[in-house]
C-alpha cells in the first residue's frame, strides 16, 4: 500500500490544481505509469506510480487545490479487475464486494482523519478544504451533502452538485393540468448556461491556475513598478537581404532556419552590454546587476503566454540560439516545459508582429526591468535625404522599461543601440 503523493513543484511553488486524472479507482498501474496531469503557477506536470498495484482510492478529484506532498491516491498491492486471474462471475449472480486490507483501511481511515477539521466530531463530515469553504459560501450543509468518494470524503464537485440539484429539483414533478400544454424549453448546449428570458446566452468558464497567475502578475507589476515605454523604428533592410541571400545555405549547413530572433537576441544582449541597468532588478533597498545574458522569449501557448529562457545567449552562435527558441517553443506549445526552463530570465522579448500588432506596450517580466517589443515589419514611405523617398521595410519596436531605476535617457540609447546593431549587421556580429 502506498499513497500517491504530490511531488516537489520547485522553487516559490508550493500548490497546483489536479488538472485531471488519467485513470480510475480500480485500474491496475505499473510503476512510472502517469495517473494525473497537475497544474501549477507555470506549468503542468505529471504525477506517476512509484510502484504497481491498484488504484484503490482517489482523494482528490480534478479541479482541486492540492499541496506538496499532500496525499491524493491510493495504490493498493494486487491486480486490476481487468485481470485474467481474478474469477469470472456466474451469469446471473450477484458479486461480493472485495475485502479491504488492513492496511488499506489504515490508510484510508489516516486519509479521512487528515481531512476532517480540527476539533470535529466522530460525526462530523469529512470535506476538503475547497469544498468547506463552498459550502459556507453557499449556506450548504455539509451533513447533506451526498460524496461520490469511496471513503465519504466531500470534495467541491459534490458541493456544487447538491447545489445544482436542491431539494426542489428532487421532488417529483405533479402532473400538467389539463388543457393547451405549454410550450418545452430546449435545454442548452452542453457547456452552456440556460438562456436567460432575453434570449442572450452566456458561458461560464472557470480560469486555468496559468491565467489566474498570468492575471496576477501583470497587474502587480503595473502597480509596484514606475512602468513607462518609449519607441523606436527599425529598417529591416539590411537584415532582409542577408536572409535572402543566406537562408537556404544557413538551413543546409545547421539544419535550422534563420529567422528574425537570432538578429533581436543578439542585438539585444550588445545594447545590455552597453547600458547594464537594463539587466538589473531591484531587491528590497539593493540593485542586482546582472553580468549574464538569459533571454527570455515570449511565446503564445494554449493555456497562456509563457516565457521560456535561453541560457547565457551570449555565447551562443546565430544557429544555437534558432535552434534553442525552436525547441523552447515546441515545448511551449506542448505543455512540456520543465520549471529550470522558464525561470529566472534577465531580460525578455516578445514578438507582436506574428499576430500582425502595428504597435503595442508590452507589460514588464517582474522583477525584470525591461522587455522589448517588436512588431509587424510594414513597407513605409522613408526620406533617404532631402531629395530622395523609398519604400522600406519597416518595424516598430517598443522598450518598456522601470523607471525606478533606468533613467529615460539611458532607456532611449539603449533602443538606439539596438536599432543601430539591426540596420548595420557587421557591427551586430562584432558587438552583439
Amino acid at each position: 500500500m502506498s499513497e500517491i503523493k504530490v511531488p516537489d513543484l520547485g522553487e516559490s511553488i508550493s500548490e497546483g490544481t489536479i488538472y485531471k486524472w488519467l485513470v480510475k479507482e480500480g485500474d491496475t498501474v505499473g510503476q512510472g505509469d502517469v495517473l494525473a496531469e497537475l497544474e501549477t503557477d507555470k506549468v503542468n506536470l505529471e504525477i506517476s506510480a512509484e510502484e504497481e498495484g491498484i488504484l484503490t482510492s482517489i482523494l482528490r478529484q480534478a479541479g482541486e487545490n492540492v499541496a506538496v506532498g499532500e496525499a491524493i491516491g491510493i495504490i493498493g498491492s494486487g491486480t486490476g479487475a481487468g485481470s485474467n486471474s481474478a474469477p469470472q462471475a456466474a451469469e446471473g449472480s450477484k458479486p461480493e464486494a472485495a475485502p479491504v486490507s488492513s492496511g488499506a483501511a489504515e490508510i484510508v481511515s489516516s486519509a479521512v482523519a487528515a481531512a476532517a477539521p480540527e476539533g470535529a466530531g466522530a460525526d462530523a463530515p469529512v470535506a476538503s478544504p475547497g469544498a468547506r469553504k463552498l459550502a459556507r459560501e453557499r449556506g450548504i450543509d455539509l451533513g447533506e451533502v451526498s460524496a461520490r468518494d469511496p471513503i465519504g470524503r466531500i470534495a467541491q464537485a459534490d458541493v456544487n452538485g447538491h447545489g445544482a440539484a436542491g431539494p426542489v429539483a428532487a421532488a417529483p414533478t405533479p402532473p400538467a393540468p389539463q388543457g393547451k400544454p405549454e410550450a418545452v424549453k430546449p435545454a442548452a448546449p452542453a457547456g452552456k448556461a440556460p438562456q436567460p428570458e432575453d434570449g442572450k446566452a452566456v458561458e461560464r468558464k472557470r480560469m486555468s491556475r496559468r491565467r489566474l497567475t498570468i492575471a496576477s502578475r501583470l497587474v502587480e507589476a503595473q502597480q509596484t513598478a514606475a512602468m513607462l515605454t518609449t519607441f523606436n523604428e527599425v529598417d529591416m533592410t539590411a537584415i532582409l537581404d542577408i536572409r535572402k541571400r543566406r537562408k537556404d545555405a544557413f538551413k543546409e549547413k545547421h539544419e535550422v532556419g534563420l529567422g528574425f530572433m537570432s538578429f533581436f537576441t543578439k542585438a539585444v544582449i550588445g545594447a545590455l552590454k552597453a547600458y547594464p541597468m537594463l539587466n538589473a532588478e531591484i531587491d528590497g533597498e539593493d540593485l542586482v546587476i546582472k553580468k549574464y545574458y538569459d533571454i527570455g522569449i515570449a511565446v503564445a501557448a494554449k493555456e497562456g503566454l509563457v516565457v521560456p529562457v535561453v541560457r547565457d545567449a551570449d555565447r551562443l552562435s546565430f544557429p544555437q540560439i534558432e535552434r534553442r527558441i525552436g525547441e523552447l517553443a515546441t515545448k511551449a506549445r506542448a505543455n512540456t516545459l520543465s520549471l529550470p526552463e522558464i525561470q529566472g530570465g534577465t531580460f525578455t522579448i516578445t514578438n507582436g508582429g506574428v499576430f500582425g500588432s502595428l504597435l503595442s506596450t508590452p507589460i514588464l517580466n517582474t522583477p525584470q526591468v525591461g522587455i522589448l517589443g517588436m512588431h509587424k515589419i510594414q513597407l513605409r514611405p522613408i526620406a533617404l535625404d532631402e531629395e530622395r523617398m523609398a519604400n522600406r521595410p519597416m518595424m516598430y519596436i517598443a522598450l518598456s522599461y522601470d523607471h525606478r531605476i533606468v533613467d529615460g535617457s539611458e532607456a532611449v540609447s539603449f533602443l538606439v543601440k539596438v536599432k543601430e546593431l539591426l540596420e548595420d549587421p557587421e557591427a551586430l556580429l562584432l558587438e552583439g
